[in-house]
C-alpha cells in the first residue's frame, strides 16, 4: 500500500489542504465520538471527507480569481458550524413536549432551522422547513390563519400565513392542530421591517401533514379516507375526476423527466398495497413538493387529479397518472431511517497515517454509523474519509470519488455519456445520465475532477456498477484541471518544473513557464461547440459535435486549437490547448484574430515568444480516438493559463 504522500499524488497541493482544513475544524486528540452516526443524532467533531471538499469547491467557484487560505477555512468553519448547530443545539420551545421521536427519520436534503432563517433573514424556495405547530391562531381583525411553527434544533419560532388550501383542515376536528408535525417548501419570508414586527412565512400550497400510524387519530384517519380506492379501481371515464378518489401508497422512486417545453417535471412513482403502480407527475412550481418526499415513505393522497400520461414525444397515451390538482391534499408517513455499521477499510486507515492509527487502538472507532435506505444500500455522503475506487462495493449510494479522467464518449443512448476515472488505487467505469444534453462543459482525458453522488451496485456478473444521475440530490461534478481558482490561490498547488512531468501520468500539475515560440501552421480556428467545448464537424450536409454526436447548426462559435512550446529553466515541453486557454496566450479573440492579414497574424504571433504565463497542465496520453478532439496532438495539454508578469 502506498504512503499517504504518494496516496496523495493525484491531487497534490489540493488535497492536502483539504486535509488541513478538516484537521482545523475537529478538536484535538479525535476519539470515538467522531464516528457516531451522522443522521439526527449528535453531530461529529470531524467534518466528512466529502463534505469539506464539496464546500472548499463551491469557495474557489464563487472567488475564481483568487482565494486565500484564510477565506477558505473561514467560509469552512462558518458552514460546518452552521450545520453542527442544527444538528446539537438542544430546543429551548415548547417542541419537545409535542413533537412525536419514537420514529426517527433521516433530514431531508436543503433542511433549514427556524433560526438560520431568522439569522440570515432569508428563506430559499429550494428550502425545506421540518416543523411542529406550537399554536393556531388568527390574525386580528381579519379571518387569515397563523399557525406559529418550532423545530428541534432551534430556540426560536416563527409564524406562518397559512395557504387557503388547508383551511379545511383547521378546526376542532381539523388535523392541523398544535402538536403536528408539518413540512413545508416553495417558501417566501416577508422580512421584518421598521415597525412592523417580526419576519413571517408568506402562504406556500407545498406543504405535506406528517402522520403517525401509531396515533389512534391518524390511524383512523388513514383506514376511513385513504384505504378504500386502490390504483387498480381506476376506470378511464370522462367523469374519473368526479370522484373523490383517495390513496395510500409507498414512494418507490423519485426521478426528473425531461421538460415538457419549457416547463419542468418530476415523476414519483407510487405502490399501493396491491403493488399496483402509478406515477404522480409534477408540473413547474409543483416539483418543489418532491423537496418533501423520500422514497420508502407512505404517501397519502387525497383527491389527486387524474390525467393521461403524457410521454417524452409530447403525446397523451392511454396511461392513466396522478397529478397535484387544486383540490389535492397531501399526507405522508415518513419511513424511520435505518442504519448499519460500516468498517474502515485499509484503504482509509493507511491513507489517514498516524492520525487514524492511534485512533483506531479504540475498537469502537473502527466504524462508523451511516444511514440505509429501504434497498439495504448505505449512504456513504457522510462518511468520514475519502472513498477510493478499490473501496467501491455493492449497496453504495452518496459516494464521492477523486481522480483522473482517462477516457470519456457518449453512447447511442440518448443523454447517456460514459467516463472513466482513475485514482491511486485503481480504475472505475461510471454512467453518467442527463436529464437534456450534456451539462458539464468541457471535460477532457487527463483532467482531474471530482464527482460526488455515484451509486455502486453489482451486476449478476458480479462487476461493479458505478452511475451518476444529473440534478439528483448529493450530485457535484467538478473540474479541477480548468478552474480559475486553481492557478491563483498559492494554498491549493505546489509548483513543479516541466522536467517533473514525464515522472507522473496521473495528476494536474502547475508551473511557472514562458512561451518559447507559437508557429503560424500550429494554430487553427475551429468551430466549438457551446455546451461541451469539443469540435464541430460537417456531417450529413449539417454540423455534428464529435463529442456529444448532437446537431450544431446552432450553438457553436470560432475558437482556437493552438499547439505551443512552453519553457523553463529545467525543460522544454510541446503542448496544445483550446478555448479561454489559447485566447489567454494569443492575447486575441477569433473573431479579431480572422480579421488580421495572413502577414500579420504571423508576425502577430511572433511577437508573443518569452510571455511568462502561470499553466496547468494535464497528461493526455491515454485520449481514446472516438473522443479525441484531433489526431497528432501532443502529450501534454495545458488546461488553463493566466499571463504573469
Amino acid at each position: 500500500m502506498e504512503s499517504a504522500a504518494t496516496a496523495s499524488a493525484d491531487g497534490a497541493a489540493f488535497l492536502e489542504f483539504v486535509d488541513y482544513a478538516i484537521s482545523m475544524l475537529s478538536p484535538p486528540g479525535g476519539d470515538g465520538d467522531g464516528y457516531e452516526s451522522p443522521g439526527d443524532g449528535p453531530a461529529p467533531p470531524r467534518p466528512p471527507w466529502a463534505w469539506a471538499v464539496a464546500q472548499l469547491l463551491k469557495s474557489c467557484c464563487a472567488y475564481s480569481s483568487g482565494v486565500t487560505a484564510a477565506i477558505l477555512i473561514s467560509d469552512l468553519f462558518q458552514s460546518w458550524t452552521e450545520q453542527r448547530k442544527s444538528l446539537t443545539s438542544k430546543r429551548k420551545v415548547e417542541v419537545t413536549k409535542l413533537i412525536n421521536t419514537r420514529n426517527k427519520r433521516r433530514r431531508l436534503p436543503n433542511t433549514v432551522t427556524i433560526d438560520s432563517i431568522r439569522e440570515k433573514n432569508f428563506f430559499s424556495p429550494k428550502n425545506v422547513l421540518e416543523a411542529v405547530v406550537i399554536d393556531v391562531f388568527v390574525l386580528p381583525g381579519t379571518n387569515i390563519y397563523m399557525l406559529t411553527l418550532g423545530d428541534m434544533w432551534s430556540a426560536s419560532t416563527i409564524d406562518l400565513y397559512l395557504h387557503r388550501r388547508y383551511y379545511d383542515c383547521i378546526g376542532q376536528n381539523g388535523i392541523l392542530n398544535k402538536g403536528r408535525e408539518v413540512m413545508l417548501t416553495g417558501c417566501c419570508l416577508r422580512t421584518a421591517m421598521e415597525g412592523s414586527g417580526h419576519a413571517r412565512i408568506l402562504p406556500t400550497e407545498y406543504m405535506v401533514i406528517i402522520l403517525d400510524e401509531d396515533r389512534d387519530e391518524d390511524a383512523m384517519l388513514l383506514a376511513v379516507q385513504f384505504c378504500t380506492y386502490s390504483f387498480s379501481s381506476l376506470i378511464l371515464e370522462e367523469n374519473i375526476n368526479n370522484i373523490p378518489y383517495s390513496f395510500y401508497a409507498r414512494i418507490e422512486k423519485i426521478e426528473s423527466l425531461e421538460p415538457f417545453g419549457c416547463t419542468e417535471r418530476k415523476q414519483i412513482t407510487l405502490a399501493d398495497n396491491d403493488e399496483a403502480k402509478i406515477k404522480l407527475i409534477l408540473w413547474g412550481e409543483q416539483v418543489s413538493l418532491a423537496n418533501l418526499f423520500s422514497v420508502g415513505s407512505m404517501l397519502a393522497l387525497d383527491r389527486p387529479f387524474i390525467a393521461n400520461f403524457i410521454d417524452n414525444n409530447h403525446e397523451e397515451s392511454q396511461e392513466l397518472c396522478l397529478e397535484y390538482g387544486s383540490a389535492t391534499q397531501v399526507y405522508m408517513v415518513p419511513i424511520a431511517q435505518q442504519e448499519e455499521q460500516v468498517p474502515f477499510t485499509p484503504t482509509q486507515v493507511k491513507s489517514q497515517g498516524p492520525r487514524l492509527s492511534c485512533v483506531l487502538t479504540d475498537n469502537t472507532a473502527s466504524q462508523v454509523t451511516l444511514p440505509r435506505d429501504l434497498h439495504g444500500s448505505v449512504d456513504f455522503s457522510k462518511y468520514p474519509f475519502r472513498v477510493y475506487v478499490s473501496d467501491l462495493h455493492d449497496r453504495m449510494v452518496g459516494v464521492s470519488l477523486f481522480g483522473t479522467v482517462t477516457s470519456v464518449c457518449k453512447t447511442s443512448a440518448s443523454g447517456t455519456f460514459y467516463l472513466e476515472l482513475e485514482d491511486t488505487t485503481g480504475v472505475i467505469l461510471m454512467k453518467l445520465i442527463f436529464i437534456g444534453p450534456w451539462s458539464l462543459g468541457r471535460v477532457g482525458v487527463g483532467h482531474m475532477v471530482y464527482i460526488s453522488g455515484l451509486i455502486c451496485t453489482l451486476s449478476s456478473t458480479n462487476i461493479r456498477e458505478v452511475s451518476w444521475r444529473e440534478k439528483e440530490p448529493g450530485s457535484l461534478f467538478v473540474n479541477l484541471s480548468l478552474l480559475p481558482a486553481l492557478l491563483n490561490s498559492t494554498c491549493l498547488h505546489s509548483l513543479s518544473p516541466l522536467s517533473d512531468l514525464p515522472h507522473s501520468t496521473n495528476r494536474t500539475y502547475v508551473c511557472r513557464v514562458r512561451l518559447d515560440r507559437i508557429d503560424f501552421d500550429s494554430l487553427k480556428v475551429l468551430l466549438f461547440h457551446n455546451i461541451c467545448g469539443c469540435v464541430v464537424h460537417e456531417h450529413s450536409g449539417g454540423l455534428q459535435c464529435s463529442f456529444c454526436k448532437c446537431a450544431c447548426q446552432s450553438g457553436c462559435a470560432h475558437g482556437f486549437q493552438l499547439h505551443l512550446a512552453i519553457t523553463d529553466a529545467s525543460a522544454k515541453v510541446f503542448a496544445w490547448c483550446v478555448g479561454q486557454t489559447a485566447v489567454e496566450f494569443l492575447q486575441i479573440s477569433p473573431d479579431e484574430y480572422l480579421e488580421l492579414p495572413e502577414d500579420e497574424r504571423a508576425m502577430y504571433l511572433y511577437a508573443l515568444q518569452n510571455e511568462n504565463f502561470m499553466v496547468a497542465i494535464a497528461n493526455a496520453s491515454k485520449r481514446v480516438n472516438d473522443c479525441a478532439m484531433n489526431d497528432g496532438l501532443p502529450v501534454w495539454e495545458i488546461t488553463r493559463a493566466q499571463r504573469c508578469e
